[in-house]
């Protein structure tokens, strides 16, 4: 009989060794993992900036285990860097941005056990069996038409910089419908406050050529433009440089670049009022918490806005600074119809060509 309770003890005792092994010192490994994919670089205190902040946040706050992978500029590593990802242990992947879509439609059908994110973009589910992707799409076009009321405010006030001349800028990194969306929203919203407004509007081609930027920004505000919004990553950097170069006024994207660079050149993030922000970061924390909970719909595309804290403008200690208690509070009052349904912004998906270059030249300096 002791040799029998001896035995059962010695059972016990290896089957509480073996279970701190699987709960205790592997707890890691239960872990979800979520690998983060840029088709860039870190560094463009803008739109892959904010998603690393997202998956950084989710990692403190949510628990889970994130890596970040900067994939460049070459876009022949994008495919196979997304292929080679889909074959490890990572239980979420995301991506970002149209130039990532084919590459996901095509390998995400492969992996039918994998979980997929594709944000500001959204795939075609209907070209194969995409369940296992969820998309996120943000209404830049409320946040932009906030954007561009503000800088018609300040264009037509007595601020230092403020000219005369009812001229503001757009510059865009590519003439496509996401960044189109930002000029909609921004035209209609500047011509909310002031009917007769102009824009002069920029497409740099690029989202990785502050110099290219640089020169296309210095041209709009020697043409008169006292205030531009920069909607081109790294590109648009080159147009805070003409900003200060100039010393006009500037309006940032994605996140909140006067902070960005209120430390390494406080003079450059003086001149920019606020910034556009389409918070990659909050929809994708948000994303991987309700993943977390079993409520994140795949196989659907989202689209994110105001009401969702997915875009908004920057309020930090340079837009108090520089704009008047009437140019918030105009702006909050615009925000409210936005949610109310008083004012709908159109949107550039799924506007026609004839339609999108009518809204362009009625704002046209010179027309």
């Amino acid at each position: 009989m002791r040799k029998w309770f001896a035995l059962l003890a010695a059972v016990a005792l290896m089957g509480s060794v073996l279970t701190a092994g699987c709960l205790g010192g592997g707890a890691d490994e239960d872990k979800v993992k979520v690998v983060l994919l840029l088709n860039g670089n870190l560094g463009d205190k803008s739109f892959f900036d904010s998603a690393n902040a997202g998956v950084l946040r989710a990692e403190e706050e949510l628990g889970v285990e994130v890596k970040v992978i900067e994939m460049g500029l070459d876009q022949s590593k994008w495919e196979p860097a997304l292929a080679d990802v889909s074959t490890q242990d990572y239980d979420l992947i995301i991506v970002g941005t149209w130039q990532m879509t084919e590459y996901l439609e095509k390998i995400a059908p492969q992996h039918p056990d994998k979980r997929y994110i594709i944000f500001d973009t959204a795939v075609d589910y209907t070209k194969a069996d995409l369940s296992n992707v969820y998309s996120i799409l943000y209404k830049q076009n409320e946040g932009s038409f906030l954007a561009g009321a503000l800088a018609a405010m300040v264009t037509t006030s007595d601020m230092p910089l403020a000219n005369p001349e009812k001229l503001i800028g757009f510059l865009g990194g590519m003439d496509i419908p996401v960044i189109n969306d930002f000029l909609v929203g921004y035209i209609e919203g500047a011509k909310y406050i002031e009917p007769d407004i102009k824009v002069a509007i920029s497409y740099v081609g690029s989202f990785g050529d502050p110099a290219k930027g640089k020169e296309m920004a210095l041209a709009q505000y020697q043409m008169g433009v006292d205030i531009g919004f920069n909607v081109a990553g790294e590109t648009g950097l080159g147009q805070l440089d003409a900003a200060k170069e100039m010393s006009r006024y500037a309006l940032g994207v994605d996140s909140d670049q006067a902070l960005l660079f209120k430390d390494s050149d406080p003079e450059k993030a003086g001149l920019i009022v606020t910034s556009m922000l389409k918070r990659v970061d909050n929809s994708l924390y948000r994303a991987i918490d309700l993943y977390l909970k079993g409520e994140l719909p795949f196989g659907e595309a989202e689209s994110l806005g105001l009401a969702e804290e997915a875009v908004g403008l920057a309020d930090n200690e340079y837009y108090q600074q520089l704009t008047t208690e009437e140019m918030r509070q105009t702006l909050a009052e615009i925000e409210a119809k936005i949610l109310s349904g008083e004012i709908t912004v159109s949107t550039a998906f799924g506007m026609d060509s004839a339609e999108l270059d009518a809204l362009r030249n009625s704002v046209r300096p010179g027309s």
